[in-house]
Formats: structure tokens, C-alpha cells, sequence
């Protein structure tokens, strides 16, 4: 008789323990995870994500364990707390108090990489634009936040693998979907694919207020007026401040905002006319500075200027007629002469290799025209072009074999062989050098905005750099959490999760610190030993909170009594600084 083979229906899955369980004699005592969830807890509910998301989420099948809205909040809590991949999330969530992560015991024991994956196809099929425009409206309104100046940057998230289902754009269940393709590389990983991830944060805080992900292959001057149209909409006006990179730096862009009543700062770019001009005015000494703002860093009652800005005595426009202005930075000098120190270093030990390798009696370069384009891609590669001059020299050697095999007599024939072998020689041009310094640490702003004054659009464009953290943290929690999903539409709902991983830990912070600036305090013991942290992190307060645990220890004859980890002074401190209340943490 044949063995009947199980159906799939009738084979069950493992249950997962919940927490750590012990038990002696007739007790039993469960140990789960609390951390910072409490927190975390108090900021998704002052979001109402949950609500939200079972707003815009697609009525799903009633035989589902775990409903899309939860499963999408437990990855939130995950990506901020531990950054798990996605196939280790069922057990990381085993590891916690099932009510904190908004679970029932059964649905925390039927929670897997698989429920979260269709839970993300669920948020892709509602529209994630959509959603996300609902919850920063709801977010500006419940934190306050201010939108008169807000600062947009892009990136790109790379990937590795072929991805060749997605390397075209194409629509899927009515939504759109991405080209995960070759495009500019800003990770400097051109043979790698990729999506580019374009942020909007404010000046207030630094909370993300819009995100878009876009196809591999589209350069960032083709994003700035559809992300400012939808700019205006969120702010319900258009003459707020709109900070941007140089990509904001063409005609068409900067006359479509300011055409239509918007008002922005961006970098001229490197390649327009403008800069060649005022660089080679430079060069001969005919460009004068005044001070405008010192950066000092106070510490032990002494002053000590970080950098100091300068500008120009001569206002100047750009050809299409807006306010160009010529700032110059000591600290970016030092940086710009030691990137170039660096890049003539690295020219020149390259052309010691290749000057070995031609050398070499198995040499590959036996042509001229071999030898100088290896060293122009040299140069060109760390743009030393007009700062090493390089000779290529030639020379004719000559030897002699037997005309035939065998060992040589005093009747041996030998044939001369004439090679050109080739050798080179280079040298640093320091006055070249010596020009390019007059010109470091210069940077152009273009600006239509003329009630500003020089220092106050300094201190305005000054603020970008905060959306370089945003990015910062988006990179570090992909590289933490290797994601391996092959399902472009997955991915782009990732990338909206990631988005509001991004606005949870802003409002953190920024939360944190303002209630420190009203109790007047100017850090918090959060470093190792006790150390001040005077701008507290999101990610230093979870890792505070990471050892809070709730024990549970039932009798079978008695009620189960239940301890919770008992908290600092610190921790007490940061949650009536946050507002929430301490009985989160209690029994």
C-alpha cells in the first residue's frame, strides 16, 4: 500500500515561542522584550498611522491571520528598533510583548516574512503617495510644524542582482511601477542598478515632509517642478523658501518657479559660464572679500572660530538675471586643498604602477596610443589633468635569437629583434597649483529672493546639510537590514515604510530637544560614561530603553504576577521630556 503524503492543508507550522519561558515545579515565568516601544507607541498614535492605513489599505481576503495595517506597523517598529531583514521578522517579534507591537498572541505567532511581503503588496496597491499625503498633513498639524523653508535632495538606493522583471517602467494592479536600472550613480557604483529616492524635508526640525521614488535612469533636473507643484499643495501656498542642489540651477526650473510666485536658493553649477569667469577673475587677483559670519565653538569660556564665511563687495547676477552671490568658506578651503593633495597623491601612485607594469618584460602596452590613453583615464579619473604633465618616452631595443632550435654552435644563425618598449616620466605643476588654491573654498549661490540679506541666505543654505543625515540614516538602515526582495512593487512600498521610519525618528528628536530648550537644558548624560549629548539622537534614546523587559510568573494555583524593569532617573527623564506618561512602563 502506497504512503499517502500529507496535504499541504494538514501539515501545520511550528508554533514559535513567545518571549523566554522557564519553568520550575509549578511555576512558570515568561519573559518578554519592552525597549523603547512605549515610545515609539506614543508617537504612531499621535500619527495615527493605523487609522490611516486602514483608510487607504484594500479590503483584504477575511482568511488573512494578520491584518496588512498591523503587519506594516510591526515592520515600522522593526526597522526602527533593530533593523531585522525581512525573513527574521517573526522571530525578532517573537521576542516581544505581543500588545506593544498592536498584536494578539495569535497573530504575533502567525506573523512571517511571507504576510509581510503581501502586506506590503497591499500598501503599494492603495497609492503609498497617496497615504504619505494624508499623514504629514495630519503631522504639521498635530506637531506644528512649520513650512517656510523646506530643503529637497536626492539620492539613490542600489541594488545588487539583475532585477530584469523591472528594468522598464510598467503599471501593475492600476499603480505604476519603476525601472530599477543604470543610471548616475551618487553611492559611485556605476555598474550597479538602481531607484532614486528624492526627500523633502523642513527647515523645522528637519521632519520629512514628501518623498518620491523614481525610476534608475532619471536625473534629478527633471524631478524639481513636479515635487515643488506638489510642495504647494501640501503648504497651500507657493511662497515658501524652496532650498535645493544645483540640479535646481537650470532655465527652465528656475523660471517655473519663479513665474509661477515660488522662491528658492540653489548652487550655480560648475559648468555654467558664470563660474569659469569669476574663478579666472580669481586666479589674477581681482576679487575682494568682507567678513559676514564666524561659526566659534564656547567651550571652556573660550572662543574657538570654526569657520569663518566672506563674501564679495560687488553684487553680480546670473545670465537669466537673479541674484548670484559668491560666498567663501575657510573650512571648505582647507577641505577643497586637502581633496586635492589627496587626488594627486592617488594620480601619482597610480602612474608609478603603470610606469612598473610598462617596465615589465610581459607588458601589455606595446602601441603608443595604448599607453596614453591609460594615462589619460589616470588623470581624467582623479581630475589631475591640468595639475601633472606627463611625458611619454620611446625607446628601441634590440636582441638577438637563433634562427632555429637547438643548442647553439659555432655555424648558429641569429636573427635581430627590434621592440619599442615605452617609459614615462611626470611632474607636478605647483603654479597651476598655486592658482587653483586662490579658488578654494568658493561656492555660488543663485537666488531670486532679494529681502534676505548675504548672511541670512548663507545661514538658510547652511540648513542642507540636515537632509545629508536623513539620507545618512536611510543608507545605514538598508545596509543593516539587507532586504532581498525581487518585486519592484514591494520595494517601492518598502521604500514609503523607510519614509516613515525617517518621520518618526525626526519627530523623536525633535520633540526631545525642543522640551529641552524649554527646561533650559543645554544636554543629556546619553554618551558612554555619562558623557553630555547635547542633540540627542532617536537612536540613542531606543538604545536606552533596550534593556527594559516585563517578566510574567504564573502559578497554576495562584494570579499571575507581573514585573516590569525598573526604570532610571535618565529614562524617567527623557519620557517626561518626550510627554509620555511613565505608567507605559509599568505592571
Amino acid at each position: 500500500m502506497r504512503k499517502r503524503k500529507p496535504s499541504r492543508v494538514n501539515r501545520s507550522r511550528k508554533r514559535k515561542p513567545t518571549g523566554r519561558q522557564a519553568r520550575v515545579g509549578r511555576q512558570t515565568l515568561r519573559s518578554e522584550k519592552i525597549g523603547a516601544l512605549p515610545i515609539l507607541n506614543h508617537f504612531i498614535e499621535r500619527l495615527r498611522l493605523e487609522q490611516w492605513l486602514q483608510e487607504c489599505l484594500p479590503l483584504e481576503d477575511k482568511r488573512v491571520k494578520v491584518p496588512a495595517a498591523k503587519a506594516l506597523l510591526v515592520l515600522l517598529r522593526n526597522l526602527l528598533i533593530s533593523r531585522e531583514p525581512l525573513y527574521g521578522m517573526g522571530e525578532w517579534a517573537a521576542g516581544y510583548a505581543p500588545d506593544l507591537l498592536g498584536l494578539t498572541r495569535d497573530e504575533l505567532e502567525a506573523l512571517s516574512d511571507d504576510g509581510v511581503g503581501r502586506a506590503l503588496n497591499c500598501l503599494f496597491r492603495s497609492e503609498p503617495g497617496a497615504f504619505v499625503l494624508a499623514v504629514v498633513r495630519h503631522t504639521i498639524r498635530q506637531f506644528k510644524v512649520t513650512l517656510g523653508q523646506l530643503h529637497n535632495d536626492s539620492t539613490t538606493i542600489t541594488f545588487h542582482g539583475n532585477y530584469s522583471e523591472a528594468a522598464e517602467e510598467d503599471t501593475r494592479g492600476g499603480q505604476r511601477t519603476l525601472a530599477i536600472t543604470w543610471g548616475h550613480n551618487k553611492d559611485h557604483r556605476p555598474d550597479l542598478k538602481q531607484l532614486v529616492y528624492i526627500l523633502t524635508i523642513s527647515d523645522d526640525g528637519g521632519v520629512p515632509v514628501h518623498f518620491r521614488a523614481t525610476s534608475g535612469n532619471t536625473t534629478d533636473d527633471q524631478t524639481h517642478v513636479e515635487t515643488w507643484k506638489l510642495l504647494c499643495e501640501l503648504a497651500g501656498r507657493s511662497d515658501f523658501l524652496y532650498v535645493a542642489d544645483s540640479k535646481l540651477a537650470t532655465a527652465e526650473n528656475m523660471a517655473y518657479l519663479h513665474q509661477h510666485g515660488g522662491r528658492f536658493i540653489t548652487v550655480l553649477p560648475r559648468t555654467r559660464g558664470e563660474d569659469k569667469a569669476f574663478r579666472q577673475s580669481l586666479r589674477e587677483g581681482k576679487v575682494s572679500w568682507r567678513t559676514i559670519y564666524e561659526k566659534v565653538d564656547e567651550e571652556d569660556d573660550q572662543k574657538k572660530v570654526l569657520d569663518r564665511f566672506s563674501t564679495t563687495n560687488e553684487p553680480t547676477t546670473s545670465a537669466e538675471g537673479y541674484r548670484l552671490l559668491w560666498y567663501h568658506s575657510t573650512r571648505k578651503a582647507e577641505l577643497d586643498a586637502l581633496a586635492r593633495a589627496n587626488r594627486i597623491q592617488r594620480a601619482t601612485r597610480e602612474l608609478d604602477e603603470l610606469r612598473q607594469r610598462l617596465g615589465s618584460p610581459r607588458t601589455r602596452y606595446r602601441q603608443r596610443d595604448k599607453v596614453t590613453m591609460a594615462v589619460e583615464e589616470i588623470l581624467k579619473s582623479r581630475e589631475t589633468k591640468d595639475l601633472i604633465t606627463v611625458a611619454i618616452e620611446e625607446r628601441v631595443e634590440e636582441r638577438y635569437r637563433q634562427e632555429r632550435r637547438g643548442r647553439p654552435t659555432k655555424d648558429t644563425r641569429y636573427v635581430k629583434q627590434i621592440s619599442t618598449r615605452f617609459d614615462l616620466s611626470y611632474q607636478i605643476d605647483h603654479a597651476r597649483i598655486a592658482e587653483d588654491q586662490r579658488c578654494d573654498g568658493v561656492f555660488p549661490l543663485v537666488t531670486n529672493v532679494l529681502e534676505l540679506s548675504e548672511k541670512e541666505l548663507l545661514l538658510v543654505y547652511k540648513r542642507q546639510p540636515v537632509i545629508e543625515k536623513r539620507f545618512s540614516q536611510l543608507k545605514t538602515d538598508f545596509r543593516v537590514a539587507p532586504v532581498y526582495l525581487k518585486d519592484v512593487s514591494r520595494i517601492q512600498a518598502l521604500l514609503c515604510a523607510y519614509f516613515l521610519v525617517l518621520l518618526v525618528e525626526s519627530l523623536l528628536e525633535r520633540e526631545l530637544r525642543q522640551a529641552m530648550e524649554r527646561e533650559g537644558l543645554e544636554s543629556l548624560p546619553l554618551y558612554p560614561e555619562n558623557r553630555p549629548c547635547r542633540r540627542p539622537t532617536a537612536r540613542r534614546v531606543i538604545d536606552l530603553f533596550d534593556d527594559i523587559q516585563r517578566h510574567t510568573l504564573r502559578s497554576d494555583d495562584e494570579a499571575p504576577a507581573v514585573f516590569v524593569t525598573e526604570l532610571s532617573a535618565l529614562q524617567r527623564r527623557i519620557l517626561k521630556l518626550l510627554g509620555v506618561p511613565a505608567t507605559k512602563y509599568q505592571a
